[in-house]
This record gives C-alpha cells, sequence and structure tokens, in this order.
C-alpha cells in the first residue's frame, strides 16, 4: 500500500459493533461522512430497522455503549424514547442520536434485544 493510501485509512473513524450473537464487526468511516451511527450500521447491513429515519421516534436502533467514550447528553426525545423500552440499561442509547465525527473514534456498542 502507498504511503497516500495507509494516510487515508488513518483518517478513518473506527466503531466497533457487537451484534445479537455477540459477533464483532468492525466499521470505518470517513470522520466528514455526516451520518449517525444508525445509518453507518445499516449501510453495513446490520441488523438495525431504524423505521423512523432517526428521529428517535421508534427505538428500533437500540444499543448499549460499551467503550467510555464521552458523547454528548441524551436529548429529551431520545429520554423519551429509552423510557418506553423494556431492555434499556445505564448505557443505553438510540444509535441514531450518535454523530459520526472525530469524538467517536474507537466507540464499542452491543445492538440491544429486538
Amino acid at each position: 500500500m502507498s504511503s497516500e493510501g495507509l494516510a487515508l485509512a488513518n483518517d478513518l473513524i473506527k466503531i466497533e459493533v457487537l451484534d445479537r450473537h455477540d459477533e464483532l464487526h468492525v466499521i470505518e468511516v470517513p470522520p466528514d461522512i455526516g451520518l449517525n451511527v444508525m445509518e453507518v450500521c445499516k449501510a453495513s447491513e446490520l441488523p438495525i430497522e431504524g423505521t423512523c429515519g432517526g428521529m428517535a421516534l421508534c427505538g428500533s436502533c437500540h444499543v448499549y455503549v460499551l467503550s467510555d467514550h464521552i458523547l454528548h447528553e441524551r436529548s429529551d426525545e431520545e429520554e423519551e424514547m429509552l423510557d418506553k423500552l423494556f431492555s434499556t440499561e445505564d448505557n443505553s442509547r438510540l444509535c441514531c442520536q450518535i454523530r459520526v465525527d472525530d469524538t467517536i473514534d474507537g466507540l464499542k456498542i452491543k445492538l440491544a434485544p429486538e
């Protein structure tokens, strides 16, 4: 690989996703892609529905954050949706509400039960 290609690879954001069978999927995306984590997972063909299109209205992109990343605070809409789900934990988030940027590099999440 050329040094130019290597530099490009090092600029990618890495997200580790444990699916519902505890299989690890590593996703690498550019930091300026302008997507949220749900959209990236869907594009990687992981089993996330995201039926509301990222509006925090359906809860079908519920995940557990396993890494110690400091994410932005939950919005009122995200809190309300998480309160309606049965399998929430302290580390629960809707991944449609997590923007892809440099701050989430190395983020590790687990898909919540359906």
